[in-house]
Formats: C-alpha cells, structure tokens, sequence
C-alpha cells in the first residue's frame, strides 16, 4: 500500500513537471506576442477611455453654455427657471443642426449607436463604419447638449468600436484580432463613461462580442481597467450616483415583491421598446408622405421635446437630476409615474427623431422611476414587513435597463456600480432576471437586436442562423471549366427554367432553393448593366454544406478558446 501511494506521488510530481516544461515553451513561444496584444490592447484601452471622457466633459461644457447649468446633477432645475421660448428653441435648433451633420455624412441620416457595433462583430471582423461614426458622435454631442432625451452610452461604444477599427486596419488584424480589440475598446469607453470597470469589460463581453471566450478576458479586463483610471483621474474615486438613503431588505418575505417588480419591469421595458420602434416607423411615414427633408427631421423632433420640456424640463439630457432623486425617494407616487410616462415619450421621439443618444441612460432613470411607483405602492400595502421604498427603486433601475440591453449580468453589476450599495443584491437579481426573461422574449432578445432584426440583419438566433448571410455564391462556387463541376450545356437547361443565382447572393438565398427543389446544384450568373445573365459558374449544395460547416466550426473554436 505504501509503495503504491510512492509510485502515485511520482507519477503525479512527473505529471507536473511534463506539464511545466511544455507550459513553459508555449510561454517562450507565445507568449511575446500576447503580451504585444495586451499592450496593444492596453493602449486601445487608454485611447477609448479618453474618448469617452472628453465626449462627457463636452456634454457638460456645451450644457453649461447652453442652459447656464454648471452643475449635471441640477441641470432640469436650472432649465425650470428659462423662458419657455427658451426651452422650445434649444432643442430645435440643436436637432436642425444634428439634421444637416447625417445629411452631409452619413448615406441614410441614421445615427450609429450600440447596435452597429454588434453588427460590426459578427460580421464585418470587428471593424464599424468610421465617417458615419464620427458623424453620430458630434451628432449626438449636440442631442445630448441641447436637450435630446436619450444616453451617451451609444456613441461612446460606437466613437470606442471607430478607435478600435482604426487599429485593426492599421494592424491588419484578422476576425478574432478585431474582435478582441474591438471589445477592449468598448470595456474601455463604458469604464470610463461610468466609471464601472466590472461592468465594462462585462458588457463588452456579453453585448457587443455575446460570449465569454477566456482568450477574450485578459485583454478586454486589462482596458476596463485602463478607462476606470482615467475616470477617477478626472472625477474621483467616487459614484455616479451619490445616495444617502441606502435600501434594507425585509430578507425572505419581501422577495416575492420583486419578483413581480421584475415582471412590471419587464412589460414597461417593453413599452418603452416598442415606443421607440413606433416612432420611428411612425416618423419615416410622415417623412415620406409629407416630402420632409431628412435634415430637418431632427428639427421637428426638437420641436417636440422642447414643447414637453416646457411642463417637464426632467426629460432634458441623460436624467441624472431625475433619476437620483427617484433612487433618493424624493418624489411621491403620482409625479413618478407621470415623470416615467413622459420620459418613456421623450425617448421615443428623441430616438424616433434621428437625432442621436444610447437608451442605457434613459432606461435606468424610467427603470428607478417605476421602481419607486411600486415601492410606494407595496410598502403602503404592507408596511409592517417591507424595506424601504428605494430600494425597489434600485430594482426597478436595474430590472429596465437589463431587459432593454438584454444584458442581465453587466447590467446587474453596473447598478451596484453606479451606486456602490451592494448590500442589494437578492433584490436587483431577482428583478433583474424576471425582467429579462419576459422582455426577451416579446422582442428578438434586446433592443440592440431588434434593431437589427428589422433592418434584416439576423444575429438574436445565434451564428447558426446569420453565418450563411455571411458567404457569397460567387466564393464558394466552382468555376465554368472545372473538372468537378458542371459543363455549360449542362446548366442550359436549369437557367432556361430561371433556376439559377447571383454571384453576389448570399448562401442565405442560395440554400431555401435547394430545399425546395431538391437539387444537388445551381448555376451562378452574373448581371450586366442591361440585366443580361451570364453563367460564371455553379454552387452545389454539398460545397455551400461544406463552408456553412467550416464556418460554424471557427465560430465556436473562438468562443470556447
């Protein structure tokens, strides 16, 4: 027994050192170029986080010309006291001048924001469109300063993922490469933008990438880091939100509460979803039918929030002043509700408007608005073993802006971050995930989705479903001529019947016609100028298989590396 426990003791201690050695030569061989990309990363990390920091220090600089608001966390107060003509003009003339910027820039008048930086992941190798980018940036600048109500959360990722491109191209990195500096840019401009190093690389990780491949980590960590340290060198090491009345939770018995809290959350984050979808198609309609140019769209749409903001100068910018006095509880129930209605309007036309924000900002402030409504509601009803009713307003917080981003985790932990109370816990989770798993699915996982879900861009499924989207006929089929393929005088009769495909068309329409007439192959054609076809080649099913599957396979060989 003895000699048997020795000779385990050594073949354990031989294990190990086989297991150093050959650790030891991946290191010497790899390892100066990982610690090259962590330095690459870290300085992409740096660049975004003082991307990020001067686009918030100009928000609050252009406000403070604006309104004469020196103070963010006071800015509807100091909004109150202007004229209305005041209050209607700003955002007019701020969305007339966010109009004429996409009109000379970008091909669509469309602000690019969070969800073409996932677009940009999944299909373009990590890289984002860079004039249209930097056009929303100054774009939403404007929003953001003259009294849009939406986030700066949007164009900081995408002002972060146009960083990250620009080092890709330089760098001529590969997908995996581009991916990767991509969300270490994104960790970065999050950290920095709200000083939440956890949540940043998380939401890097789970948003803009969608997995959480370990080779991945290290490097996107590394820039969370780099962004949260410029932050503090500017502001401190303090909390977005300063709160001096911290919830306490009835443990078990209030648990239930916010269970239901998750599910009112999960249908108001659903209304506000919808409501912006439904502004926009509503504005694209009268946009057409009246003839309006689309630079003064965001004009209109200024108009409009002005007018609100005459009655409610709350929905003004991001909503800090709002939202910490509903986590404070400092507003009864009647002005939270309506203060949640008329912001979730706000949004809606701000978004629908084209003039330019994220929606993180403006779902946490509905989110602890609504919260609080339902605090005040539960704590009356049952008093004797109920918390306070801020904490739900913490809940609330967290449980909107999870179920908007579909990011329940990131967006779990930013709320801790953002407040620095983690004694709340149990609470927000609960919330949180109640609130996710309903708004998931009513819409195609997230608002960042949907949003590319109706441009036909399929990505809420999984690669399995936007890969194929992804290969064009003309790649994979094989050329007139080849041995292996089709004889011309055989695909005659196929492009006789009109059973034929574009080189340019993606297996993604290639592969319905298969299925549907059965056939082991297709001839591919090109279109000349008069629409004249001529056959350049054939697909066949068993090839289109083959690079679907090769594909599939590099896809989950990154996310599980």
């Amino acid at each position: 027994m003895a000699q048997s426990t020795r000779t385990l003791i050594l073949e354990q201690l031989k294990s190990a050192r086989t297991a150093l050695a050959e650790g030891w030569g991946v290191l010497r061989q790899r390892g100066p170029s990982q610690i090259q990309f962590w330095f690459i990363a870290l300085l992409v990390g740096i660049a975004a986080g003082f991307a990020a920091l001067a686009f918030r220090m100009a928000i609050t600089e252009l406000q403070a010309v604006i309104y004469e608001a020196d103070d963010r966390l006071h800015l509807h107060s100091f909004a109150a006291t202007l004229p209305w003509y005041v209050l209607l003009i700003i955002p007019t003339i701020g969305g007339l001048v966010v109009g004429l910027i996409f009109y000379w820039f970008t091909d669509d008048g469309r602000v690019r924001s969070v969800a073409d930086v996932i677009e940009g992941a999944a299909l373009q190798d990590g890289r984002v469109e860079t004039r249209a980018g930097i056009a929303s940036m100054f774009a939403s600048l404007i929003t953001l300063s003259s009294g849009g109500s939406s986030g700066r959360e949007g164009p900081v990722v995408h002002m972060a993922g146009v960083i990250s491109t620009w080092v890709s191209n330089r760098l001529d990195a590969d997908g995996i490469t581009g991916r990767d500096l991509l969300g270490c840019a994104v960790a970065a401009a999050v950290s920095a933008s709200f000083n939440a190093p956890i949540a940043g690389a998380l939401f890097a990780l789970e948003v803009v990438l969608r997995h959480f491949a370990v080779h991945a980590f290290a490097p996107i960590v590394i820039a969370s880091i780099a962004g949260t340290v410029i932050n503090r060198l500017a502001y401190g090491d303090v909390t977005e939100f300063l709160l001096q009345t911290p919830g306490s939770l009835q443990f078990y018995v209030e648990l239930p509460a916010f269970l239901i809290l998750g599910l009112v959350c999960g249908l108001v984050s659903l209304l506000v979803m919808r409501g912006i979808f439904l502004a926009e198609d509503v504005g694209s309609h009268l946009q057409s039918r009246l003839h309006l140019p689309s630079w003064l769209r965001p004009a209109v749409s200024g108009a409009m929030l002005g007018g609100i903001a005459i009655w409610f100068p709350h929905i003004i910018g991001v909503g800090y002043e709002t939202t910490l006095r509903a986590l404070s509880g400092d507003l009864v129930l009647h002005t939270a509700v309506i203060f949640a209605i008329v912001k979730t309007v706000a949004l809606a036309i701000t978004m629908g408007g084209r003039m330019g924000g994220g929606v993180f900002s403006p779902s946490l402030m509905i989110g602890a608005l609504t919260g609080l409504a339902f605090g005040l509601i539960a704590t009356g009803l049952l008093p004797s073993v109920s918390g306070t009713h801020t904490l739900y307003a913490f809940a609330g917080m967290g449980a909107v802006a999870a179920a908007v981003l579909g990011a329940p985790i990131s967006t779990t932990l930013i709320v801790f971050e953002l407040t620095g109370d983690w004694q709340i816990g149990l609470a927000v989770m609960a919330s949180v995930s109640i609130s996710t798993a309903l708004a998931s699915r009513l819409v195609d996982r997230s608002f960042f989705l949907t949003q590319l879900e109706r441009r036909d861009i399929h990505l809420a499924a999984g690669p399995q479903a936007y890969l194929l989207a992804m290969m064009r006929a003309g790649a994979v089929m094989r050329p007139l001529g080849d041995p292996n393929g089709a004889s011309p005088e055989e695909i005659q009769p196929l492009l006789d019947r009109g059973l034929c495909i574009n080189a340019r068309a993606t297996l993604e329409a290639a592969m319905p016609i298969f299925d549907r007439e059965d056939m082991a192959w297709l001839p591919v054609v090109t279109l000349d100028d008069e629409g004249v076809e001529t056959p350049v080649g054939v697909l066949y099913h068993i090839d289109a298989l083959k690079a679907y599957n090769r594909a599939l396979a590099a896809t989950a060989a990154e996310e599980h590396s």
